[in-house]
């Protein structure tokens, strides 16, 4: 499932502890696709915190407690890291990652907690969810078969990269608009990963926000940027996104277009993208200024500009998850729509 929908699931389940319909879901992937990032993204919609519990690292007994006697009987000293109402909270999201790298023995010790939202006399607070995540047996990690009985105590859900969703993430998060036009030309290397090869670095959406950085990094240091971003994404994409970024001194005056001057548009395919993708940006960028309407009318109208009207349609739909229906308010855009009306769009 595509991860537009799989936090529209994770929301859904989480406001469902309010009603005592919440179910443990369990998010299935390759490593760097985001499983963890949407879990994050949902706690910090609700402003409530996570518990992260990394059961490839622990014992049973971390999960269990240790017991201790009092008088004639033993009892169990509940772990402080497990969700407290007095320490935590009321509300929160207990996650538990890496579960299919846990030794059998952990998972077991898992099973009462995760179905019964119980371990011994300790419960999990009433509105808090539970969320899993882990690889799946092909994706060369340290993995175990889940156990009949713990799988059937989640719901399960498989990751699937999209470059839209990503795209509409990367524009909120402020990545780099030179990766985001990189991967529009590209969007092959969202994700390229092949468990057969092993990879050390490799092209996902994890790593691709580590290469944003590095542009941020080493803009200054040209003789060490390639080697950094190879770093980062591999040394395929590291090369075609380094000859990517020195390509675009020959992009038009940005500023020019946004303020209303008719501009060519580049013949070149990548720097056409690269152009879509920094409109956009800018388009972000003015959300606070008073001529916001006249700068997102000016960039509606370079839409009509390219060579393929897809790439003007790619543009908009872009700015339009970036900036939300206002678009729909500004005149250019129903100039620009009755153009290409015969371009159908699909989401």
């Amino acid at each position: 499932m595509r991860p537009a929908l799989l936090l529209s699931v994770l929301e859904l389940e989480f406001q469902s502890t309010r009603e005592g319909q919440h179910t443990p879901v369990m998010l299935w992937g390759p490593p760097g696709v985001g499983k963890s990032q949407m879990v994050s993204q949902i706690a910090a919609r609700h402003e409530v915190p996570v518990i992260d519990i990394r059961l490839s690292q622990m014992e049973p007994s971390d999960l269990r407690g240790i017991p201790y006697r009092i008088e004639d009987k033993v009892e169990w000293a509940v772990p402080a890291l497990l969700p407290d109402c007095s320490r935590h909270g009321l509300e929160g999201i207990l996650f538990l990652d890496e579960i299919t790298s846990a030794p059998p023995a952990v998972s077991a010790a898992a099973y009462q907690l995760i179905l019964d939202r119980r371990l011994g006399e300790y419960r999990v607070p009433d509105h808090w969810a539970i969320f899993a995540a882990g690889n799946r047996q092909g994706d060369r990690g340290v993995t175990y078969t889940m156990p009949a009985p713990l799988a059937n105590r989640f719901s399960h859900f498989e990751v699937e990269t999209n470059l839209d969703d990503w795209v509409s993430w990367a524009y909120r998060n402020g990545i780099d608009e030179r990766i985001i036009a990189f991967l529009r030309f590209r969007p092959e290397l969202l994700f390229d990963f092949d468990p057969a090869h092993n990879p050390v670095a490799f092209p996902s959406p994890r790593s691709w926000e580590f290469a944003h950085r590095g542009l941020q990094k080493f803009v200054d240091h040209p003789q060490l940027l390639q080697g950094t971003l190879q770093a980062c994404i591999g040394p395929a994409a590291g090369v075609e996104l380094h000859a990517f970024v020195n390509s675009l001194d020959q992009m038009p005056d940005l500023d020019a277009i946004v303020s209303g001057k008719e501009l060519n548009s580049p013949v070149e395919i990548d720097l056409q993208y690269a152009v879509a993708a920094a409109l956009v940006g800018r388009a972000i960028r003015a959300d606070d200024q008073p001529n916001r309407e006249e700068i997102l009318g000016n960039i509606l109208n370079y839409a009509g500009c390219f060579p393929q009207r897809e790439m003007g349609v790619m543009m908009i739909s872009d700015l339009h998850r970036a900036v939300g229906d206002r678009i729909f308010e500004i005149p250019q855009f129903s100039e620009w729509a009755q153009a290409i009306s015969d371009v159908m769009l699909f989401e």
